[in-house]
């Protein structure tokens, strides 16, 4: 196999690299290749995960996006590259029973973007891989999703036939009429007060809320879904303004919603977390949102990587030594205009795919390729808190200006976001007007996935 353009990664920039590099070019020229059949926009993960959003309903297929946008799709994992010969390995699909559907392949090219995305960092915090979900793909929300719903169930029933005492989170003993995993309730532990993880525990609260209106009616969610939030710095959301991060934890405590901050993980378990400052937290499950890397493959790939791992990329997002591959997203180490690594967030993704398509076009076209720099611009960040509001920050043209912006506004704009990422890749209006109305309809209507 062969295509002049490969880009491996079909999250949220690498999706729209294809996209708009197919619509232009072709088939024959752009080749995306993903290790799953269908796309979701991964910071709606923690809807998934709550169940107030439906992967079958907002699962965009890679097959059909490469109909519509004029792109050929190879479904599988790469295994491995050869960056002196560019080639790539895709590895071989096979089914449960272990029937291959698709052999291995091997992939040429004369450009290679590798968007590969980035996957935990457990700190070496023993327990934290076996015993907690991370919220990093779409089976990892389903997964919390169904364990949920299962712990739920349990609880429910429990409640119905007269269960033992609550027994609560403890700061550093179990406190009086505690009974351990198995009471009562559910109690929910998210480790990591960044923006994946005040997202999820309020989606969380306002989706137990459903949960217990129609489908578990002994539970009361405000009382038996203790959901706590840990976090090592002394603010939730600390790369945000302050204002920002003191209006996410007045919404999380009006949501009944427990954050520690300053307190630092040293232990998970099954049934409970430690920290550092002597606190036991009781958890039937546990979410991971305290950190990111680079996923292990880029290591044996034969390219520059830094110390986290990540690719070594120029101001051109080449990679060091190796002019006709690219690093865009949470896997490439890029240096901003004020000399600080460009952040792991879904603008910056945006904003590379959008600069690599440029620079494909214009050599496609026969023009010399641009000497300008990549340059990240920060628009500013916004968190959702359920499906009726959210808070974060504008930033102003002007160098230090940003405005403070919450409830209903900011979350319409919050679901802009959404809306340009489905506009990109699907390069029509309509689907933005169909996306807003389902928005609209879902602020009026609560909604759960129960099965």
């Amino acid at each position: 196999m062969h295509s002049k353009i490969v880009i491996v990664g079909g999250g949220a920039g690498g999706l729209e690299l294809a996209c708009k590099l197919g619509r232009r070019l072709g088939p024959e020229q752009v080749m995306l290749v993903d290790s799953r059949l269908y796309h979701i926009w991964k910071p709606s993960l923690h809807e998934v995960a709550a169940g107030t959003l439906d992967i079958h309903q907002e699962g965009l297929s890679y097959q059909m996006l490469a109909h519509d946008n004029g792109f050929t799709f190879a479904y599988g994992p790469m295994t491995a590259l050869d960056p002196h010969a560019r080639t790539l390995t895709v590895a071989a699909i096979t089914t449960a029973e272990h029937e291959e559907v698709l052999p291995q392949r091997v992939i040429s090219f004369e450009s290679l973007v590798l968007a590969v995305g980035s996957t935990s960092n457990y700190f070496g915090v023993p327990g934290a891989k076996e015993h907690t979900i991370s919220l990093n793909a779409t089976e990892d929300a389903e997964r919390f999703r169904l364990t949920l719903l299962k712990l739920l169930t349990k609880a429910a029933l429990r409640k119905g036939q007269g269960a033992a005492p609550d027994r609560g989170a403890t700061p550093a003993s179990p406190a009086p009429g505690s009974t351990g995993p198995g009471s009562a309730g559910v109690d929910i532990v998210i480790i990591g007060g960044g923006a994946t993880g005040v997202e999820l525990a309020a989606e969380l609260r306002e989706a137990t809320g459903v949960y217990a209106s129609y489908g578990f009616g002994h539970l009361e969610a405000m009382r038996d879904v203790r959901i706590t939030l840990l976090e090592g710095a002394p603010r939730i959301l600390a790369p945000l303004p302050e204002r920002v991060s003191a209006a996410a934890l007045r919404l999380l405590g009006e949501r009944a919603i427990k954050v520690v901050t300053n307190t630092r993980v040293t232990a998970i378990a099954p049934d409970a977390v430690t920290t550092q400052e002597g606190g036991r937290y009781p958890s039937d499950i546990v979410v991971w949102a305290a950190g990111i890397k680079a996923p292990d493959l880029l290591a044996t790939l034969g390219l520059p990587t830094v110390k986290g791992g990540q690719l070594d990329v120029a101001a051109n997002l080449a990679v060091q030594g190796f002019p006709y591959i690219y690093g865009l997203g949470d896997c490439a180490f890029c240096k901003g205009a004020d000399g600080k690594p460009v952040p792991p967030r879904a603008q910056a993704a945006h904003q590379q795919a959008d600069y690599l398509a440029e620079r494909f076009l214009r050599e496609a076209a026969g023009k010399p390729a641009s000497t300008l720099p990549y340059v990240y611009r920060d628009y500013g960040s916004l968190v959702s808190f359920g499906q009726t509001s959210s808070v974060g920050s504008l930033m102003g043209s002007l160098k230090g200006l940003n405005w403070f912006v919450d409830g209903f506004v900011a979350r319409l704009m919050y679901t802009s976001l959404h809306l340009m990422h489905h506009q990109a890749v699907l390069g029509t209006v309509r689907t933005a007007v169909l996306a807003l109305a389902r928005f609209l309809i879902k602020r009026s209507t609560p909604l759960v996935k129960l099965h």
